[in-house]
């Protein structure tokens, strides 16, 4: 079996170890350090567009893939031709990513369509990409954020994340009171623990008999694997799990004591100065652009997102690609998505390909990782910055591999919820990527209408 050891490897002894499949978990991963004192290090995806910058349409034919993936596990029609052409594309061969999934391709019929749950804020764009590859399903993604007139109608629990509480919030509970086959979707599948507590709060809301684990990597240990087993015995339920590749994470004993020497010895004590390096001007240009979107449409899956409502996005999407390529320059663009708010972005990004060579796409999110700017680690570069919407803990955000890029255009994606002060202050995200001399040249803030209802 092949592994990935790297820069953690040789000072941690973490090691990802693959198991044998299409497509290898050393083609999907790199490692970083977390600073969590629950978790030392972090699985970083090649192509989830959360911590690297990542070619949008590669993006998003990972999460058809999986969604391919889930719809065989609930019947539907498989596509064999798939995996050769993401894998190919993903090694970089120019030939193959035309053959890869896009957002114009329809889902395929399943003999009962699922509702689709992602989970926040890592898998928000992961989860609703799974829900385009199946004709008729509906798409929810747990939230960390709380909005005003919704009770949540479910809550669950991610005991080793650095944000733990999950609220599923739909506008239309009922979503949760049918028996339709849930499909879970996550970047990663650890222990199963998580999917466990999500499968036992539905079925209280909802007894049904088949549940789907779809995760761009399955990690669990053999030991970890009999988790979702036994809750299937228990409950009396189906559990099929899914995924691009799998292995396993090696770790020594005293990890956790290793890492948080590590992070104390590298971290720098305050967020440096903007480098007065790279070739962009001191002070990057920024250019709004309030986007014209329909008042009924949902902007994601928040409150969720049902089957009709994909025209509509689509419609909109290409509307707002055609706004912001105007006034972009030209040369290399990311497209960056905020925290939740990713598969809009994701989809701008993937819009934005038939204007320019070289788009990118990733989000800025609240994991803290240690950045270390060396050959085999994952997370080379950080901007931090104050949460653009109220955090009671006052945690800080960031936004990873994005300094040092020196991309022409950034274009960030934020909805009018993270429309705020904030956002535009000193020590907040618009200032971070405008005076970074290594970012871009020009900044466009797209604002999206938050729809709640």
């Amino acid at each position: 079996m092949n592994d990935i050891a790297g820069w953690v490897g040789e000072r941690l002894g973490v090691r990802l170890v693959d198991r044998p499949g299409d497509i290898a978990l050393t083609d999907l991963a790199g490692l970083a350090v977390r600073r969590n004192p629950r978790r030392a290090h972090l699985v970083v995806s090649t192509v989830l567009g959360k911590h690297i910058p990542v070619a949008p349409r590669l993006c998003y034919a990972a999460g058809r893939l999986l969604g391919e993936r889930a719809a065989a596990a609930l019947g539907g029609p498989g596509r064999p031709d798939l995996p050769a052409a993401f894998l190919a594309a993903l090694r970089g061969d120019a030939e193959e990513p035309a053959k890869l999934a896009t957002p114009a391709d329809p889902g395929v019929a399943v003999p009962a369509a699922p509702l689709v749950v992602g989970y926040a804020e890592t898998a928000t764009a992961l989860g609703h990409a799974v829900a385009d590859a199946f004709a008729g399903a509906r798409y929810l993604h747990s939230t960390r954020r709380a909005v005003p007139g919704f009770t949540p109608a479910g809550t669950f629990d991610e005991a080793h994340s650095h944000a733990t509480e999950h609220l599923l919030l739909p506008a239309d509970p009922s979503w949760l009171a049918q028996a339709a086959p849930v499909v879970l979707v996550d970047d990663e599948l650890t222990t199963g623990r998580t999917a466990a507590a999500t499968i036992r709060a539905l079925h209280r809301l909802c007894p049904r008999a088949h549940y789907v684990v779809a995760a761009l990597l399955d990690l669990r240990t053999a030991a970890e694997r009999t988790v979702l087993d036994d809750l299937g015995a228990e409950l009396g339920v189906r559990i099929d799990v899914v995924s691009l590749a799998g292995g396993e994470v090696a770790l020594p004993p005293d990890v956790l004591r290793a890492a948080a020497d590590l992070v104390a010895d590298l971290e720098p004590a305050a967020p440096a100065a903007a480098p007065a390096r790279g070739r962009h001007a001191a002070r990057a240009a920024v250019t709004r652009v309030d986007a014209t979107w329909p008042g009924a449409l949902p902007e994601g899956g928040r409150h969720g997102f049902a089957p009709q409502h994909r025209p509509g996005l689509a419609e909109a999407v290409d509307d707002l690609a055609a706004e912001v390529a105007a006034g972009l320059p030209a040369g290399r663009i990311l497209v960056l998505g905020t925290e939740e708010l990713m598969y809009l972005p994701l989809r701008l990004a993937v819009a934005l390909t038939e204007y320019r060579d070289g788009v990118r796409f990733s989000s800025t999110t609240r994991s803290p990782v240690l950045p270390v700017d060396a050959d085999g680690y994952a997370i080379r570069t950080r901007l931090q910055f104050t949460a653009p919407e109220p955090d009671p803990a006052g945690k800080p955000r960031f936004a990873y591999n994005v300094e040092g890029r020196d991309f022409d255009g950034v274009v960030l994606v934020v909805d009018d919820a993270a429309d705020t002060p904030a956002l535009w202050a000193p020590d907040g995200l618009v200032e971070a990527l405008r005076l970074d001399q290594t970012v871009c040249d020009a900044l466009t803030v797209a604002v999206i209408p938050t729809v709640t209802a």
